[in-house]
């Protein structure tokens, strides 16, 4: 048996970009990754220096209080009623979703076949390939949503669980989740609904998997996005009372605790919408503003259906061009598409996460390139 090779982490192959654009305009205006800019609310960084829980070990599963701030979220946001033994916290999101593959092989030994959208957040393919199992990509429809009858029946049978992620990172697509849930229940196949987007959808309510029952699924929600809280850590998972119950005693004997200051921080935040509102509202705004910039550049961007990512289109089909192309123009950093995929190598990707002054700082940058 051979070692495992690691592939190189895509977002360290944009290094030598980096270095370009701080040595031609003096610094990166980084767009590659969904790190969020803005700040936190000021109550939630009180609350990571107040909750007295820094002593103890916290329990993996979920304090109390941040489970019941997720459900009442969901019932409040969502209309949508979970018992808290239905609940369990996650340190983030991408430790579970790269650990899920490995934990319900564990499970289930029958089954060795990772299903998840063909373009799509590289962590659901890499997860399959660190739990030995097969990732099989599904395709996408020209509005990049997952097509379930494209789906071959000799995968489904062999088939551990289907991802999949509403809105959509990278392109924005926007899935049905009732139809998600209702094949994986036709077929007995875990939906795994990765919603760390939820709260960032431009033409419709959210939604979660959850809408449209329990069994047979997870809705999967971050911290992250919604409340700028990448740095802390602190997400959770929501659905079927089995699985809950497996992945929480499985995360018991792994250790992945939340700490106690964050999972009080998380739920003062999840009691707070004004915030996300107003957070919302800033990215639509600066995703219309780096449309405008782009066109400006030879690219056309579009609004997608949800996320705060633009999927763009390159001239001459090379992502990689285009993200060397933005570095030594105007000191921008994007990720190429096919980081997403093998299916996207004629895109780019602009997480539209840095505020008002840095998109102002690209339209100089532009302005004062040589005519020509």
């Amino acid at each position: 048996m051979t070692q495992y090779v690691l592939p190189p982490y895509p977002y360290d192959r944009l290094n030598a970009f980096k270095d370009m654009a701080v040595e031609l305009h003096g610094t990166a205006i980084n767009m590659s990754i969904g790190a969020p800019h803005d700040a936190p609310p000021q109550a939630v960084v009180d609350a990571l220096a107040s909750s007295g829980l820094e002593r103890g070990y916290p329990p993996s599963t979920g304090t109390p209080e941040f489970l019941q701030a997720a459900a009442d979220w969901l019932s409040s946001q969502c209309a949508v009623t979970v018992p808290l033994n239905q609940i369990g916290a996650t340190v983030g999101l991408k430790e579970f979703v790269a650990g899920l593959p490995h934990w319900l092989h564990l499970k289930d030994p029958s089954k060795d076949t990772v299903l998840y959208p063909a373009v799509s957040y590289p962590s659901y393919e890499m997860g399959a390939d660190l739990a030995g199992c097969r990732a099989v990509p599904v395709p996408v429809d020209d509005q990049w949503r997952i097509r379930l009858d494209a789906i071959d029946q000799a995968d489904i049978d062999r088939a551990l669980l289907l991802w999949i992620n509403t809105p959509g990172n990278p392109a924005g697509g926007i899935d049905d989740l009732g139809a998600a849930a209702a094949w994986g229940r036709t077929h007995g196949v875990p939906v795994i609904s990765d919603e760390c987007y939820i709260e960032f959808t431009w033409d419709r309510p959210k939604e979660t998997i959850l809408q449209h029952g329990l069994d047979g699924v997870l809705a999967v929600h971050s911290l992250s996005k919604r409340s700028n809280l990448a740095g802390v850590r602190a997400g959770y998972y929501a659905g079927d009372p089995e699985l809950v119950h497996w992945l929480r005693e499985i995360r018991k004997h792994v250790g992945a605790m939340v700490p106690g200051p964050t999972q009080h921080a998380a739920a003062v935040a999840l009691g707070d919408q004004e915030h996300v509102t107003a957070q919302k509202a800033a990215y639509k705004r600066r995703m219309q503003a780096m449309i405008e910039f782009l066109a400006k550049m030879g690219l056309e961007a579009t609004m997608p259906g949800g996320g705060f990512y633009l999927w763009v289109p390159t001239p001459g089909g090379d992502g990689w061009h285009w993200a060397e192309k933005l570095a030594r123009d105007v000191g921008l950093i994007v990720s190429p598409g096919d980081f997403y995929g093998k299916v996207s190598d004629n895109y780019i990707r602009v997480a539209v996460v840095q505020d008002d002054d840095a998109i102002a700082e690209l339209e100089r940058r532009l302005a004062a390139m040589p005519a020509g």
